[in-house]
């Protein structure tokens, strides 16, 4: 096949490599269909094969990583990339990546400088806390802490926080990794402070408490608060450490939505150590933020897992330009994506409904039954799981055409769009679809039909 005119042709434009993988995927094709083509001579073959070979190298070129229209609902979606970020996180990023950039450079001195003063101040002004670290996701920040504070010794946890989280997070297996070792108080669904206290040694490290990402323990339940172990690690000497997840620096309280501590009330509790992601309710990109007492958080910065698990320069351009956003609460709402769609209110997802039912129809539709429903969409992230935010749904449905074929040809559009399906219907949820993407969503819909005319 190589010595086809053909593919020469298409080698002296493309790699080998990418030549000799396209040809192979096409082969993998035929051997995979289930009814094989009408041909049987090798010329035929070639034939058909060498038909196929500029669509398969164009696919093989494409980008595998890309943006998606979120229709899910779910505002922070760890799947599709969690936070979307503010426009002013993303012309940080792209100042910083386009060229040099002072990132360990103090221009007043000309000499070295550390990553962290870009966004620490920051940081210490939002939460309160007395110092603060930054590493490259919450479960990185977990790791650091219990390395540098706890390695061969003891972490009491109650049985009810041994949490795994998506992509089989599990504590115990951090806590086997940090090389600290595990101690588990209490029972699934009740732990009393007095559990804590009786399996405190002269071994003990640090008294760990982990956010319930997921899931929720309810009936006969207990559990200790985060200010009453602090209040027992302080009268014993014992450190806190509050792995809080999802943690906010907006109290999503005052527009309505009960569910989590922001950064500055969990340390108010007295916890030594705070650590939360940055790319969930905090609306920016993904960082493990490290805030707490200055003792504690100093021999961090100084750890040798602090390099391998540093954050890079486009991550910390994007938490600077996002944490600075926060300096006026009100504008914080309006320009960060995550406050923004949890706090829009219903009469505006209603109209964003509407607007994308008028669009379809104008298009035509070719049989397509569209209407707008009332539904629930989800925080996502882990941050907040007994929260449902109401939403409206537009539904859709075609006589001729499965909903599982539509959502299909959905997800395989450009760019893709990704629904829901519930009891029959196909849901896309409008609370996480922004008004720039109404063009495209309704496009993409009518594709989707037309494709099955064709």
């Amino acid at each position: 096949m190589l010595a086809a005119d053909e593919v020469r042709q298409a080698l002296s434009v493309h790699p080998r490599p990418v030549v000799v993988d396209a040809i192979r995927r096409i082969l993998d094709h035929f051997r995979s269909e289930a009814a094989a083509p009408p041909v049987r001579s090798r010329e035929e073959w070639a034939s058909l094969l060498l038909s196929r070979l500029p669509g398969e190298i164009a696919t093989g070129e494409e980008e595998s990583l890309g943006r998606v229209i979120n229709a899910t609902g779910v505002v922070i979606h760890t799947n599709l990339g969690r936070a979307p970020l503010p426009e002013e996180a993303i012309r940080a990023v792209s100042l910083v990546a386009r060229g040099y950039s002072n990132l360990e450079f103090d221009l007043a001195s000309g000499g070295r400088s550390s990553r962290l003063v870009h966004v620490e101040k920051l940081i210490l002004s939002l939460t309160g806390a007395e110092s603060a670290h930054v590493v490259n996701n919450n479960a990185a920040a977990v790791l650091l802490c219990l390395a540098g504070l706890a390695r061969g010794r003891d972490v009491l946890v109650s049985r009810g926080e041994l949490v795994e989280i998506g992509g089989s997070f599990r504590i115990p297996d951090i806590m086997t990794e940090s090389g600290a070792a595990l101690v588990e108080v209490g029972t699934t669904n009740r732990t009393r402070l007095t559990d804590y206290e009786r399996a405190v040694t002269g071994r003990t490290a640090l008294l760990l408490k982990v956010h319930r990402s997921n899931f929720r323990i309810t009936g006969f339940t207990e559990e200790v608060s985060a200010g009453d172990l602090s209040t027992l690690g302080d009268r014993l000497g014992i450190p806190v450490l509050e792995d809080l997840g999802s943690g906010a620096l907006f109290d999503f309280s005052v527009a309505g939505i009960a569910g989590t501590p922001t950064v500055r009330q969990a340390l108010r509790q007295g916890p030594g150590i705070v650590t939360v992601s940055g790319d969930k309710l905090l609306g920016g990109p993904q960082a493990g933020i490290i805030v707490g007492r200055r003792e504690l958080v100093a021999p961090l910065k100084k750890h040798p897992l602090s390099r391998a698990l540093r954050i890079d320069k486009m991550g910390l351009a994007a938490l600077a330009a996002t944490l600075r956003l926060y300096a006026d609460e009100r504008r914080a709402v309006r320009r960060i994506p995550v406050l923004a769609m949890m706090t829009d209110g219903e009469g505006s997802v209603l109209a964003r409904a509407r607007k994308l039912v008028r669009r379809v129809r104008r298009g035509g539709g070719a049989g397509l039954l569209l209407s707008v429903e009332k539904g629930l969409s989800s925080p996502g992230g882990g941050a907040m799981p007994d929260v449902h935010l109401p939403t409206v749904c537009v539904a859709l449905s075609h006589p001729a055409v499965r909903v599982e074929d539509i959502e299909e040809r959905l997800r395989g559009g450009k760019p893709p769009v990704i629904a829901r399906i519930v009891r029959g219907k196909l849901l896309l949820d409008m609370r996480t679809v922004r008004d720039d993407e109404l063009p495209e969503l309704a496009a993409a819909l009518l594709a989707a039909v037309e494709k099955k005319a064709c």
